[in-house]
């Protein structure tokens, strides 16, 4: 088995894993975030009627206009945070699950959530 394969395998079962604890609903939809090389995108899902109720990612023109040249993915992470926060509270969702996805919580993804608990978003 090639490394890449194994890596993808792992990668799927760590996503399974989390997937199984964290269910969305009306009262609490869940928040996830995936993250490539470059971007960060984070939704809001309601898992019990399967429909996307807010999302924001990184290359979206009001997120690419707060960037800055030479800005920290972090910083851009932060920026995402706080908009899908505010786009969850205008939409009255206040409690969130968050959905790590397969990542680790730290760096990025520790940064769009900690933004997002400061606009005023409940994990």
């Amino acid at each position: 088995m090639r490394s890449n394969d194994i890596k993808k395998s792992r990668a799927a079962k760590r996503k399974a894993r989390v997937r199984g604890r964290v269910i969305g609903t009306n009262e609490r939809p869940r928040l996830t975030v995936h993250k490539s090389l470059k971007n960060i995108e984070a939704q809001i899902i309601d898992d019990e009627k399967m429909v996307t109720l807010a999302a924001v990612s990184s290359l979206q023109k009001d997120i690419v206009s707060k960037k800055k040249d030479k800005m920290k993915k972090t910083d851009v992470a932060a920026i995402v945070g706080e908009a899908i926060a505010r786009l969850a509270l205008d939409k009255g969702i206040k409690k969130v699950a968050f959905d790590r996805n397969r990542s680790i919580f730290h760096g990025r993804v520790k940064a769009l959530a900690d933004a997002a608990r400061k606009a005023g978003l409940e994990f």
